[in-house]
């Protein structure tokens, strides 16, 4: 069959892809990975197929539309943005409320992420004739390609499913309302595209056919939607393995990586990485830390145990650990579980303080809240991890319950199925 993968220009939210369309690929299925069109060599460098659409559109560009500044980033690193801050304890949603939000996030968010590739990817869909296509959960022009020629179509998820959560509760608000008050903001403006393109909107186009979900039962938070499990497999993009992570290390190895997303948008790391790097400089222990080099010259000094590199794949660098601090990013995360390594998160935005408290939760990991991620924080529990055996017997729960999942190699034939099964 043919497989038309969507995603909006990130090479995090990429390279979670990548694994299942090679699987798909090396089983015999035709596939290409649409996106804009500066996101091409990305595609390409992993060995896929790119189907340039529309025109470039980068976040960096979408903030200065809307004159987003760093100060409102930061007010919102605490956790969820609207109207996805209500996934844990659903009894706080309110109708007004999350009309407003999903109003704006399909107004500031979706309209303007996916409107320059729509129309390049629907006519690249109606030529090519896809069976199945794969999109993102920012990326509703995948749903709009595959309506609009017919294919069957699903989610892959990166991340806790906030969309598919948020979607179908509010969907239970909006059908307590008078008619007059029930409006849709998202199925509205999918299904405006219906008469254009020849389609009448219908629910799976916010949610797919089905959803691919590659985060174990222990750290969901699912939906009431059909959910097809799949085995996370880390995937670093192109890069080198540094002779230096050749041989096993003398000394216990602690992993520090927050990450793009704390430099690139944001004010900077959740705490002071000088007074981190000084806390755990008479620790006997090897700090390995991932910091580009503009966040490197802006420190006084380095001490002896600590190595500070710009990038190094994270599935090379992690299994050589004893503890990963980081960011409670999903990738980070997923593949430090594998190995599988304790870990100390220390989430800041968007999903991510959810992600850190469901990892301590699970027990293979402490969390600290961004207010409580001082040095000295930091390297008391960095200690705990080290020396307190329950931790590893918590990671090690984790990533036996991560390995029984489908790999995507496994997962294919299921593919095969249900894309007979929706096929309209």
């Amino acid at each position: 069959m043919r497989v038309l993968f969507v995603a909006n220009p990130g090479n995090s939210i990429f390279l979670t892809m990548v694994p299942l369309a090679w699987s798909l690929r090396t089983a015999g299925h035709e596939v290409r990975f649409a996106s804009s069109p500066s996101f091409t060599d990305s595609i390409t460098q992993a060995g896929l197929t790119a189907v340039p659409v529309g025109r470039n559109l980068k976040i960096s560009r979408l903030l200065k539309v809307y004159n987003v500044d760093t100060e409102s980033l930061e007010e919102s690193r605490p956790g969820l943005a609207a109207p996805w801050d209500v996934v844990e304890d659903p009894s706080k949603a309110d109708f007004d409320y999350q009309f407003a939000a999903h109003y704006e996030m399909v107004k500031q968010g979706h309209m303007p992420e996916n409107f320059p590739m729509i129309g390049g990817l629907v006519e690249f869909a109606k030529a090519w004739r896809p069976d199945l296509v794969i999109w993102e959960p920012f990326s509703y022009a995948g749903a709009i390609a595959a309506k609009a020629c017919g294919a069957v179509h699903a989610r892959l998820l990166w991340s806790i499913d906030v969309f598919g959560l948020t979607r179908d509760l509010y969907l239970k608000l909006m059908a307590e309302q008078p008619p007059e008050r029930r409006a849709d903001p998202l199925g509205e403006w999918l299904g405006s595209y219906g008469p254009l393109y020849g389609y009448e909107y219908t629910e799976d186009m916010a949610v797919g056919h089905f959803t691919i979900d590659q985060f174990p039962a222990s750290l969901q938070i699912p939906a009431g939607l059909h959910y097809v499990p799949m085995q996370h497999i880390p995937y670093n993009g192109v890069s080198v393995v540094p002779k230096w992570l050749w041989e096993k290390p003398a000394k216990p190895r602690v992993g520090i990586t927050m990450g793009l997303t704390a430099t690139e948008f944001f004010t900077g790391y959740t705490f002071n990485l000088q007074d981190l790097l000084d806390e755990l400089a008479d620790l006997d222990i090897e700090v390995v830390a991932t910091v580009t080099e503009e966040e490197q010259r802006k420190l006084a000094r380095i001490p002896d145990n600590a190595r500070l590199v710009p990038f190094v794949p994270l599935n090379a660098l992690v299994p050589s650990c004893s503890v990963v601090v980081h960011h409670a990013g999903p990738g980070t995360f997923l593949t430090a579980a594998r190995y599988p390594i304790p870990q100390l998160a220390l989430g800041y935005h968007f999903d991510e303080p959810i992600f850190a408290r469901k990892l301590a939760e699970q027990g293979g990991a402490l969390e600290l809240a961004p207010g409580e991620a001082s040095g000295r924080a930091i390297r008391e529990n960095v200690l705990r991890l080290l020396h307190e055996p329950q931790f590893a017997a918590g990671a090690a729960r984790l990533a036996e319950e991560l390995r029984a999942m489908p790999t995507p190699n496994q997962l294919v034939p299921q593919l095969e199925e249900l894309t007979a099964k929706y096929r309209p």
